[in-house]
């Protein structure tokens, strides 16, 4: 058995996160590295390749300024750990999973890998009960079950980040009311790519505002580059632990894969891949799916993993990669309308385009109201009705339209101003319901 103290000095050379290290006689890939300068200044790393007596070691913190003749590497023997306690609770890390709200590092109860265990297939239970965002778009219409993973695909100058806190308070908010659970058994892991200093700003005050019952993992833009592939394993290791471990129902939302995308771009780049459509990597979608895929329920357990993330669509591109790859590994997806935010409303979730695939599972008498189904039916039917009907508007003119033609078009117009738009008013799912009976009777579309 190798010793993990064995010590080497022969660093041939440095490129951006990249270090070689050659006549190396034992490693194993994905092996945990450490980097000790003469200064005692410790960085680590991973094996991602291995090359006769020659490993590539991919270094999750800053290189720049390291002396590579005098930076000594040591093979752990062990893959990345991550620290769990109950203790985690209400705490704010980087993405290296070091502590970053003036608090001390809590005592470790016990250490996973990052990677997580895969779930067994056949142990795997059906993703089903509601989860309240509060919102009445995704909650009326699309709605959201725990164990499931539905995506947010949002573009430039829309407000996602908005949405995003809206869902985190509103989700703990309605686990407190919910009468099936306490206040301990949810909780929110929130995770955040590549945020700007405003950006920064804007999430702590959403968090100060709940003060317990999350767990936050933040890298900042100006942070390495690795925490950024880092950040998403570590929120999800914790949430598989107090899933699983502690039987809470997690919420991981994590804010923005695009970011996380390109930093797997970046690092592909260095490492000289062949590229794949638009510069990505080849395997981002295996990538993809290794983070997506962490979401779910097991069976005769009580916790559940489900997982919220949030993409930006480069150029409003629903077919660019980091959306078209994460659509084939999700159960649907929330979108948001540049239309419907000119218009003023908030959120300005797209109806039509939408879709939560577990919706049926997570709704009904046992779950919400006996009356969901048809609701949502009813609204759905008579909004695409309504929006189609405004192309003919368009053409002919009002005055050219059958009176029950307007009906339908003033419908549409009404379901986004009242039903769509709610600002930042929390809406329970009773509330939603009703707003949405009372417009389908006010337009005698709504049948006993």
């Amino acid at each position: 058995m190798r010793l993990s103290e064995h010590i080497y000095r022969t660093i041939l050379s440095l490129a951006g996160p990249l270090l070689f290290v050659q006549k190396v006689f034992s490693a194993r890939i994905g092996e945990t590295v450490k980097l000790i300068a003469d200064n005692g200044e410790v960085r680590y790393g991973e094996v991602l390749k291995i090359d006769g007596d020659t490993v590539l070691v991919q270094v999750y913190d800053e290189t720049r300024g390291m002396d590579i003749e005098r930076t000594s590497v040591v093979f752990t023997d062990s893959v990345k750990m991550a620290p769990l306690s109950g203790q985690v609770i209400g705490r704010l890390f980087n993405g290296s999973f070091e502590p970053i709200d003036g608090n001390p590092m809590f005592i470790a109860e016990k250490w996973m890998p990052v990677g997580g265990a895969p779930i067994n297939p056949s142990a795997r239970a059906r993703p089903e009960q509601f989860i309240e965002t509060g919102c009445s778009s995704i909650d009326g219409l699309n709605t959201l079950v725990k164990g499931q993973k539905l995506p947010i695909f949002s573009s430039a100058g829309l407000p996602a980040k908005e949405l995003a806190a809206s869902i985190i308070k509103n989700s703990r908010l309605a686990s407190k009311d919910s009468a099936h659970a306490s206040d301990e058994s949810f909780v929110v892991v929130f995770v955040a790519l590549g945020l700007t200093h405003r950006e920064y700003s804007f999430y702590t005050n959403t968090l100060e505002e709940m003060k317990t019952g999350f767990v936050a993992f933040v890298n900042m833009a100006d942070d390495p580059v690795m925490e950024r592939l880092l950040a998403p394993r570590f929120g999800l290791t914790v949430a598989e632990y107090l899933a699983f471990e502690k039987g809470m129902d997690v919420l991981v939302v994590i804010t923005d894969m695009t970011n996380y995308c390109d930093a797997l771009r970046e690092i592909s780049t260095a490492r000289e891949e062949l590229p794949g459509r638009r510069g990505y990597p080849g395997y981002m979608y295996s990538d993809l799916a290794y983070i997506y895929e962490r979401a779910g329920r097991i069976k005769d357990k009580k916790g559940s993993v489900t997982i919220l993330p949030v993409i930006t669509m480069p150029e409003d591109d629903i077919t660019h990669p980091v959306p078209d790859l994460t659509g084939y590994i999700t159960e649907g997806q929330i979108v948001l309308s540049r239309e419907l935010h000119q218009k003023g409303i908030f959120p300005p979730v797209d109806i039509l385009p939408s879709l939560s695939r577990l919706m049926q599972s997570g709704i009904g008498e046992a779950h919400t109201r006996k009356d969901h189904r048809k609701t949502a039916d009813l609204l759905y039917k008579y909004y695409a009705k309504g929006r189609d009907l405004r192309r003919l508007e368009a053409i002919v003119g009002r005055d050219g339209m059958s009176e029950s033609d307007k009906l339908t078009v003033d419908f549409a117009d009404s379901f986004e101003k009242e039903f769509v738009n709610q600002g930042t008013e929390r809406r329970n799912i009773s509330d939603t319901l009703d707003t949405g009976m009372e417009l389908l009777k006010r337009f005698n579309f709504y049948t006993a």
